[in-house]
Order: structure tokens, then sequence, then C-alpha cells
């Protein structure tokens, strides 16, 4: 059910994510709050990708339904939102962090060709 570029791009997230916890852990204090908040906001960022794939899947495959787009658009922001929330209140992690992790979705996305493309040389395949 899951898109083709699904893996690269969980992929980008998890490098993102590596990246910025080797260079953050060396210029925050907290290091455990900051580690908590960065992984947090990484699963979520996985998390909101798999969901926008199973989402766009079933749209395309049942011939329509911008409703249930729009719906389940409102829905990963509500729960972006309370997962934000939860780790404010009960700082489980520190915020910034957790935001620098769901922003691992756009860099991912960002750099999903060249990990494809590095895929595909790994795998001897010369189509994208």
């Amino acid at each position: 059910r899951l898109n083709k570029a699904l893996p690269g791009l969980v992929l980008g997230i998890l490098l993102y994510g590596a990246a910025a916890q080797l260079i953050g852990v060396w210029l925050t204090e907290d290091k455990v709050q900051y580690s908590a908040g960065l992984w947090i906001g990484i699963f979520l960022a996985i998390g909101m990708a798999v969901h926008m794939a199973v989402v766009i899947e079933d749209a395309v495959s049942a011939g329509g339904g911008q409703a249930k787009l729009i719906a389940m658009s409102l829905l990963r922001y509500a729960v972006v939102t309370l997962v934000f929330f939860c780790v404010m209140k009960f700082h489980l992690g520190n915020p910034i962090a957790a935001f620098a992790g769901v922003m691992g979705l756009k860099i991912a996305a960002y750099m999903q060709p060249f990990i494809h493309k590095a895929i595909s040389r790994g795998k001897g395949s010369e189509r994208c």
C-alpha cells in the first residue's frame, strides 16, 4: 500500500536525526532534554510520513476523496499539536529540539532524490 519513495524518505529523516543528534549534543547544556525532544520529533516526522503515504495511496486508489485528505491532514496536525503540548506540559524533552526533529520531514523530502539515486546505484539499477 505504500509509496516507493517512503523508505528513502524515512532513511532521510533518520540520517537527519543522527546528524542533528551529533551536532546538537555538542551545543546544548541539557543533553538529555535535547536528545529526548529531538527523537520525539524524529519519530513524529516518521509517523507523519507514513500516515501521508497511506492517506495519499488510499485517496488515489479510491479515485478522489478530497474531503478525506483534508480530514486526515487536520488529524495529523492535531496529533502533532497534542504531542507538542505533552512535551511542554510534562517536560518530556526540549520543544525546540522536537520542532527541529519534525522539520526532519522537510529536510528529508529535499534529500529524497539524492538518497533514491544512491540506493539505486547500490542495487545496480540505473532507473529512478
